[in-house]
């Protein structure tokens, strides 16, 4: 008699969840040519050595075409993410939905790269209608299956981030700190935007929270913003670990690339929660997903689930797994 074929953790666990989207902890942003050139090759490396594609590139147009060079950018982009190497996520930032250069941005980037595109990056939504205006323009593009990613950057968009994050072309909110303070006309202090600020200030801490479960409402990633203090590597560690352990977040922003290791690093389990879930998973396999005590404490599918999810951080991070954790992430295993 041949065996039953056992069950992969992710069949059996993410159950209502299996919709919901998992992206690279890091999201790394460049917009001047040698600089994107650079990201992409660094990406290409990174991925080599960890063994998967790290962390997502994605170029620039909102704040790297020249004013009155739009078009020739949003040319540039294209012929960037059409040359990446394989298998390597690469994203482009567009301008805002009411900006003369949105149309022909989608136009050119989407319609000429759209199949080898992770995501479209839309600043500035306020509302959904901003988002429905811009899957109306990947569609007319010819990308309608591209995912869209937006960053909410204001107080009215804040207001409106479930309406956004429900829409099902939306994989990915962004907070956008430094907008939102500057929309606030002064009520919000400089040091808003710093990173001990932007963790204290009652408006911006309110905005991160609001944008962080309006992501997990509906399946989506929310991404945590900038740290403009990029030589501050301490200041970095502490803003990327507070947002995923305190505020919910599964992905940050990256302006420089002395900033990616770090935010992997603060985003991935560390080796005792690694360990702990790989033993926890495997005595759940071995029960057939029914309920198990384990080192005097009980465990159901609901505790599981959330042990599977730290495996996938593990594996999406690029941290070593233990043997048996690895086979859960075999392609053979994952198609089953």
């Amino acid at each position: 008699m041949t065996a039953p074929r056992r069950s992969h953790p992710a069949e059996v666990l993410l159950g209502a969840q299996a919709g919901a989207v998992s992206l690279p902890v890091c999201d790394h942003y460049s917009g001047v040519e040698a600089r994107m050139r650079k990201s992409l090759a660094l990406q290409a490396e990174m991925a080599e050595e960890f063994g998967a594609c790290v962390f997502d590139v994605t170029l620039d147009c909102e704040d790297g075409a020249p004013v009155g060079g739009e078009a020739e950018h949003a040319q540039l982009v294209t012929e960037l993410a059409l040359a990446a190497a394989p298998g390597m996520r690469v994203g482009v930032r567009v301008h805002p939905v009411d900006h003369a250069a949105f149309d022909a941005d989608v136009a050119t980037i989407a319609g000429r790269a759209g199949d080898r595109l992770s995501h479209l990056m839309v600043p500035k939504v306020e509302r959904l209608a901003d988002v429905v205006r811009a899957a109306t323009a990947l569609d007319a593009a010819g990308a309608p299956d591209l995912p869209l990613h937006v960053l909410i950057e204001s107080p009215l968009a804040v207001r409106h981030a479930f309406d956004v994050a429900a829409h099902p072309r939306v994989q990915s909110l962004s907070f956008g700190l430094m907008d939102f303070v500057s929309a606030h006309a002064g009520a919000i202090p400089a040091d808003g935007m710093g990173v001990a600020g932007q963790f204290s200030h009652p408006l911006v801490v309110r905005a991160k929270l609001e944008i962080a479960s309006a992501a997990h409402a509906f399946g989506k990633v929310p991404a945590h913003c900038v740290v403009t203090e990029f030589r501050d590597a301490q200041a970095l560690r502490t803003a990327a670990r507070r947002a995923s352990r305190e505020f919910g977040y599964t992905r940050m922003w990256s302006i420089h690339p002395d900033q990616i290791r770090p935010i992997l690093e603060a985003f991935a389990p560390d080796d005792e929660q690694i360990h702990l879930a790989t033993k926890i998973i495997a005595a759940a396999a071995d029960a057939d997903w029914a309920p198990v005590q384990f080192d005097g404490t009980l465990h159901d599918r609901a505790s599981y689930r959330h042990f599977w999810q730290v495996l996938a951080r593990a594996h999406a991070t690029g941290r070593a797994l233990p043997s048996e954790a690895k086979a859960w992430f075999a392609p053979a295993a994952a198609e089953n």
